[in-house]
């Protein structure tokens, strides 16, 4: 089997080698402050005793996942604790999968590049219903899609690359639809800090055993090098969880699992305000530009990202690479996320210097 390197790779590898200074709006490392008690955790894990420094229980510590239980109103027994929302996601999709309920796996379009990857990766095939312009996912269009062959739909909310947040008629919508066809609903909410519309609604809101849901510390914390994920499961599908996470991992880290309970338990709700105002401030900053400019572009309502078009000038990664040679700004290319961007560029706002980088691209395209 073939496997398909992301797009994300090939631009960050051409950016790093490029003459002259590029900014980085490819990639969501977040430019912020972790917050305190994360650092505070670190350096306390530091000094503790010999046995400490060995193997975590593999579905992560006790108290993490008791932490996680509590605040997203679970079992401690659904959740395990995995190596970022990646691993989350491909635990889910997995268990979806091997249920042979069917191969096809609803994902839409535009899509984050990996739900496809890893849908090649473990046998399924994919089957994408495409969002409106502002990237709503209308759940008629997917119960349309869906069939007895589908085992898993697969949405993220707030969206990447988009920037939509899907409001609770849609989920609860969804979850009606895979319980309708016997298939899980997989909904990866890595962004759910950064919901700038005040409309974000969990999976979790709605009771049903056809639906898991993924999440990380990743971009909350601001610890995307941390790898510190986790996924809910309904109670029957964990134990299967559970053994393909050892399989493939043994375990996580226990310095960064401790230093994220430590985190938890000691921030206070103004970090992730701050957070989300510092976006705000950003998208107002880039869209204004790229409004100057002529550009066409999104307005995020959710996560930290903007879609822009220019005119004549498609979202291609050869496209990319010119923009980083000739303006010194690195995003990503429309097509990476499927058929129906592809005349559109991403643009990560994780960086300081955002009203720079759309200075330089007005000035490229005015």
């Amino acid at each position: 089997m073939e496997y398909e390197t992301p797009l994300f790779f090939q631009v960050m590898k051409y950016a790093s080698r490029a003459d002259g200074d590029v900014i980085d709006m490819v990639s969501g490392n977040p430019d912020w402050e972790p917050p305190e008690a994360l650092r505070d955790g670190l350096h306390e894990y530091a000094d503790l005793e010999p046995a400490a420094f060995q193997y975590p229980p593999s579905d992560g510590l006790l108290e993490l996942r008791e932490e996680i239980a509590a605040r997203r109103g679970v079992e401690t027994e659904q959740v395990v604790v995995t190596n970022g929302a990646g691993e989350a996601n491909y635990l889910a999709m997995a268990r979806a999968l091997e249920r042979d309920r069917g191969e096809d796996v609803i994902l839409t379009d535009p899509v984050y590049p990996y739900y496809p990857g890893k849908t090649t990766m473990l046998g399924g095939t994919q089957q994408f219903v495409a969002t409106d312009d502002e990237g709503q996912l209308d759940p008629a269009d997917v119960r349309a899609a869906a069939s007895d062959e589908t085992a898993a739909i697969v949405v993220n909310s707030p969206n990447n690359p988009t920037g939509a947040v899907y409001p609770a008629e849609t989920v609860r919508e969804l979850v009606a639809i895979a319980e309708e066809y016997d298939a899980l609903l997989i909904s990866d909410e890595v962004y759910d800090h950064f919901d700038l519309s005040g409309e974000f609604a969990s999976a979790l809101s709605v009771d049903s055993e056809h639906r898991i849901v993924t999440n990380a510390f990743s971009k909350s914390l601001a610890i995307t090098g941390f790898r510190v994920g986790y996924a809910i499961f309904p109670p029957e599908f964990v134990e299967n969880a559970r053994s393909r996470h050892m399989l493939v991992n043994v375990a996580g880290s226990r310095p960064s699992q401790y230093a994220v309970l430590n985190a938890l338990r000691e921030t206070d709700p103004d970090y992730y305000e701050r957070n989300r105002e510092l976006l705000r401030e950003r998208v107002d900053a880039f869209t204004d530009a790229l409004e100057e400019a002529g550009a066409e572009y999104t307005t995020p309502k959710g996560a930290f990202y903007v879609m822009a078009r220019f005119e004549g000038y498609p979202g291609t990664l050869e496209n990319v690479f010119e923009l980083i040679d000739e303006a010194g700004v690195a995003g990503m290319p429309g097509e990476a996320f499927g058929d129906s961007r592809t005349e559109w560029l991403r643009f990560a706002l994780v960086t300081p210097r955002v009203e720079e980088a759309a200075e330089r691209l007005a000035t490229r395209f005015v």
